[in-house]
């Protein structure tokens, strides 16, 4: 018998399974650091009402898809070294898509019309500064591995230069995400054109010329989070404490 075989079919087969091997199985979910605070998804920006929602704590959080997709969420505090009592604050969200190369770095390409980014310096502005943003990440290694401690599945992302990031756990499977499509399409976008070289742009927001602003980060959770310690150091300040109360319990 004789069997032909249709060169589109076969082409449209290997370009799938390529894909698929790209995506790698063990980062399907979604991952957050130690403060399990910040998580990607509806919780964390709101698309239709361009609206990011501040997390309680800082942190950041990864979810990966199956199939090549990924979102990212961070919440990060800076200290201000003039006037310590006027911390900075800044949230990104970006998705898009994501491959694993073959020499075994993960890199990450946002959609760029879809990314956000909220910068607060309430000493300084009454308001949040909401921007366009858009990042490509690359990673130059990852584990997925169990913890010592709990056995909890841990993501270890090492960036561009081989530094260490915080360590993320396993939050959700399958992931907490958003629509994997671009959200906020705009005519760049549906002519396959990129915005400009910058990777932060204020035009086009839909609040640009209605007035959309944000409310500045909260204070008192920038300054909590600057002058945050490891575990391990509250810890052993926990059992110096409880030492010294047993000494005062005697002695007075």
């Amino acid at each position: 018998m004789l069997l032909i075989f249709n060169p589109l079919l076969l082409g449209g087969a290997a370009l799938a399974s390529l894909v698929k091997a790209q995506a790698d199985p063990l980062l399907t979910g979604t991952w957050t650091t130690k403060s399990r605070k910040v998580f990607t998804g509806p919780g964390f920006y709101d698309p239709v009402n361009e609206k990011i929602f501040e997390p309680a704590l800082t942190g950041f959080s990864y979810s990966f898809t199956d199939d090549g997709f990924y979102e990212s969420a961070y919440y990060r505090a800076g200290s201000n070294p003039t006037n310590p009592d006027c911390p900075s604050g800044i949230i990104q969200w970006q998705h898009g898509k994501y491959h694993k190369a073959s020499n075994g770095s993960l890199i990450l390409n946002p959609f760029a019309v879809d990314g956000r980014q909220l910068m607060s310096d309430r000493c300084t502005y009454e308001n949040a500064v909401y921007t366009r943003y858009h990042q490509q990440e690359i990673f130059k290694h990852y584990e997925v591995l169990p913890n010592p401690y709990d056995k909890a599945q841990r993501l270890n992302l090492y960036g561009w230069d081989g530094a260490p990031m915080n360590p993320m756990y396993l939050a959700y499977k399958p992931p907490q995400m958003l629509p994997t499509q671009t959200l906020n399409p705009t005519s760049a976008a549906a002519t396959g054109t990129q915005p400009s070289s910058t990777s932060k742009s204020k035009r086009d927001l839909p609040g640009d010329d209605d007035g959309l602003v944000q409310e500045a980060l909260n204070r008192k959770a920038l300054l909590k989070q600057r002058h945050s310690t490891n575990a391990d150091r509250l810890w052993w300040l926990g059992v110096s404490m409880t030492a010294l109360g047993g000494v005062g319990y005697f002695c007075f």
